[in-house]
């Protein structure tokens, strides 16, 4: 199953189900709200309240008000080696907050206060049942689905401190989307093996497979719920492959025009152009 959240107005928002070249609304205003159901599973098949044809959509982020985006930094080797560092023993984690998320075609902003705005291709978990302290079964069965993310990330600020979160969170620069996919898709179920790719302008930048992370999505659900009970609706980004712009002999940025794709197998894509943000005067 695949589940989406479009804007049908402005300010308006609907969850739906994609059927063919149809997207089914499901009367709830978006994700979040499907994955709050007492059974959603049974919601989010059964509903239908109208059709939108998907040539016209407009995809919001696909979880909007997500109680938690939980980032994993250095999950991939072939990042891990080209960032100079080690293979670590535990999870790098970080947050983001849900000012930063777009949807799958919006526009990343950049912002004037950086000159180093750089690309991540992600695949991001979404939790879909309360846990907390999770076994690797209740972990499996808490993993609502899996979805495209891009943590854009302004280098310069990620390093002003050892810290990285003020280079992480920029308003409108995460893209998001545009599909929810439920583990019984995908090859693997809660252990995808996926190629995911980032291009920019059509140039292929990264490309791996999803196999290649360290610590898997069934792992993570299992670290973070021993720090925090994960909610539905929470979204972990499970960290980025080798390619980025920063780690390149000279380093390359995103530029206003660029057009940045995020692609994982099955998942579909997100295409975001990039345009300056306008500062304050």
């Amino acid at each position: 199953m695949k589940l989406a959240t479009v804007r049908i107005d402005r300010d308006i928002t609907r969850a739906v189900r994609l059927e063919g070249e149809s997207l089914v609304d499901l009367g709830l205003a978006d994700v979040d709200e499907v994955l709050r159901q007492p059974n959603w599973q049974e919601a989010a098949h059964s509903k239908n309240h109208g059709r939108y044809p998907l040539a016209q959509a407009e995809f919001a982020p696909l979880v909007s008000r997500p109680g938690k985006i939980i980032c994993v930094g250095l999950n991939y080797r072939t990042h891990i080696l080209e960032m100079g560092r080690e293979i670590p023993s535990y999870p790098t984690l970080f947050s983001k907050y849900r000012e930063a998320l777009i949807g799958a075609s919006d526009p990343i902003l950049l912002p004037p206060e950086s000159d180093a705005v750089d690309w991540e291709a992600e695949l991001a978990v979404v939790v879909g049942a309360a846990t907390r302290r999770a076994t690797t079964a209740e972990a499996s069965a808490a993993i609502a689905g899996f979805a495209v993310l891009n943590d854009v990330t302004m280098r310069d600020w990620q390093y002003r401190t050892p810290m990285w979160l003020q280079g992480k969170t920029w308003e409108s620069s995460t893209p998001f989307g545009p599909y929810l996919v439920t583990p019984d898709e995908l090859p693997g179920g809660v252990r995808p093996a996926l190629d995911i790719s980032c291009e920019v302008n059509g140039q292929i930048v990264q490309k791996t497979n999803t196999s290649d992370l360290v610590f898997p999505p069934v792992a993570l659900i299992e670290y973070i719920s021993t720090i925090v009970t994960l909610e539905p609706g929470d979204v972990i980004a499970t960290g980025t492959p080798g390619g980025v712009g920063h780690a390149r002999k000279p380093p390359v940025y995103l530029r206003a025009g660029d057009i940045l794709t995020t692609r994982i197998a099955g998942l579909g894509h997100a295409v975001n152009p990039t345009i300056a943000e306008a500062g304050r005067s």
